[in-house]
């Protein structure tokens, strides 16, 4: 129980951590903070706030990144890679408004959008993101090589790009991670656009369930324009 009572309390202080410098980065700008004067304003000692949050940059960018690559490595036997991840941000999109600070949240998007070395954060954390999610998606087209299993169109492998043993290449993998973790980054960045300009949380939420289905029968069909349509 002592055990659990001082967990609860270091979650509280990492929270209390964080929460302060967002309000300051927020009121003065993520530059003009030092980290000197988030400990004192959060009643810790440096070397605590730095064993919670290595760098400053940690304090905002922090909890924000997904892990798409994790989800099919751990997705279902037999499920493809892009059920396994329409399911899963179908489920995020479902929880709608449970636990979300809005104001929290357009002033942790705005403090990163306004500050360059937070911008190049986040393409980083992205980059990292789409070169993990390319080697997931290239181990799940091996695994179904090896246990002969059809390659899914729906999965590492459509049709057309897989050249060696009927397993999808690196490039082709790559290309897919990109085309991923871009879409995802839309449909987040459509969701906090809608906040930003006035649109109450639950109807935000609706629409990003919406687009989260739009989203992956894009990627899983491709976009087919209407006939007629000459573009």
């Amino acid at each position: 129980m002592m055990s659990g009572l001082r967990q609860r309390k270091k979650e509280q202080t990492r929270l209390r951590i964080a929460e302060v410098a967002l309000r300051l980065f927020g009121e003065r700008g993520y530059d003009a903070v030092t980290v000197n004067e988030i400990a004192e304003a959060a009643g810790v000692a440096k070397v605590t706030l730095f064993s919670y949050y290595p760098t400053k940059d940690c304090l905002v960018l922090d909890g924000i990144q997904d892990d798409p690559a994790g989800i099919v490595a751990a997705r279902r036997p037999g499920q493809s890679p892009l059920d396994a991840l329409r399911e899963h941000y179908r489920a995020v999109a479902a929880r709608g408004a449970d636990g979300v600070d809005v104001q929290r949240l357009l002033t942790q998007v705005r403090v990163v959008s306004e500050t360059p070395a937070l911008m190049a954060g986040v393409y980083q954390a992205h980059m990292g993101q789409r070169y993990e999610l390319a080697a997931a998606l290239e181990a799940a087209s091996r695994q179904a090589s090896e246990g002969g299993a059809p390659n899914d169109p729906k999965g590492a492998s459509p049709e057309g790009v897989d050249s060696e043993g009927g397993e999808v290449g690196e490039l082709a993998a790559r290309i897919m991670a990109g085309q991923i973790t871009a879409t995802l980054t839309t449909v987040q960045e459509a969701f906090f656009h809608r906040l930003a300009a006035g649109m109450p949380l639950e109807e935000a939420g609706r629409h990003r369930t919406a687009d989260v289905e739009l989203a992956f029968n894009l990627l899983e069909n491709g976009f087919k324009p209407k006939n007629g349509d000459k573009s």
